[in-house]
């Protein structure tokens, strides 16, 4: 696993006349950490598929290590790009660890056999995610957070320079967030992920974009971005933004009406 740089370049993603994303750049240099934040329907999703090659730019272009990601060959994008998606209708009728195993399809010739290392990979995944008891249970019996750990375990099993995840949090109690989110953040990979959790993404992204309506309303380091004009601005609410004491992160209260 070696980290790649993104760059997504004046990308428009449209829906019928609806803009969807208008003209977003950003980029994630090799080894970053990234967060997109912003409100429901601001636009997160449609960027990040944009991103691991399942809604097609109207306009601009997404390049991974400067060669347009869109002309990759598929074996060679699943190499580079591994995705986890939000609320994802997989229903495998598989144990955990053969759906975890997929994740090295990529990196063997048609119909070859799971090798050793494989084996070792596959469990280092589990692993990370706290998933080695949930093994040899069938996938499709499993409760929302423990897939979506499985799902996060299989992307880690692909190995990719570039981990691209749509609220990898769903799901997650409050544990489990704080130690997948730990495990990308370690990873000698890029990470672009979609958080609403404002304090989670302050802690562990390196930088962040907030998306409104569709455009980049702001981007920097979290102490630069959250500030209670733009949180009041963007998700219409009052908000108090001070620095831990303990972490020295970001911390955002939100203040009720009234």
């Amino acid at each position: 696993m070696t980290a790649t740089e993104l760059s997504v370049e004046a990308v428009t993603l449209t829906a019928g006349t609806r803009h969807l994303v208008r003209e977003v750049s950003l980029t994630a240099r090799a080894g970053e950490t990234i967060g997109l934040v912003g409100p429901n329907g601001s636009g997160k999703s449609s960027l990040l598929r944009a991103v691991y090659r399942v809604l097609r730019p109207d306009a601009g272009r997404v390049r991974v290590d400067g060669g347009d990601a869109w002309a990759l060959p598929v074996r060679q994008l699943a190499r580079t790009v591994a995705a986890v998606v939000q609320d994802s209708a997989a229903d495998f009728d598989l144990a955990v660890r053969e759906v975890v195993a997929m994740g090295r399809t990529p990196h063997k010739r048609f119909l070859a056999g799971d090798t050793p290392e494989d084996g070792d990979i596959v469990d280092s995944a589990l692993l990370a995610v706290d998933a080695v008891q949930l093994a040899d249970r069938p996938f499709d019996r499993l409760s929302g957070g423990e897939r979506q750990r499985v799902l996060i375990a299989r992307a880690l099993a692909q190995q990719p320079a570039l981990l691209v995840l749509d609220e990898p949090t769903n799901h997650l109690d409050i544990r489990h967030q704080l130690s997948v989110l730990g495990t990308l953040r370690r990873l000698p990979a890029t990470v672009l992920l979609a958080l609403h959790d404002l304090n989670l993404a302050a802690y562990y992204c390196d930088r962040l974009y907030v998306l409104h309506g569709g455009e980049i309303m702001a981007s920097g380091p979290p102490a630069e971005v959250l500030t209670p004009r733009l949180l009041a601005e963007v998700y219409g609410v009052a908000a108090e933004v001070a620095t831990h004491p303990r972490t020295g992160a970001t911390q955002v209260t939100f203040l009720p009406d009234g």
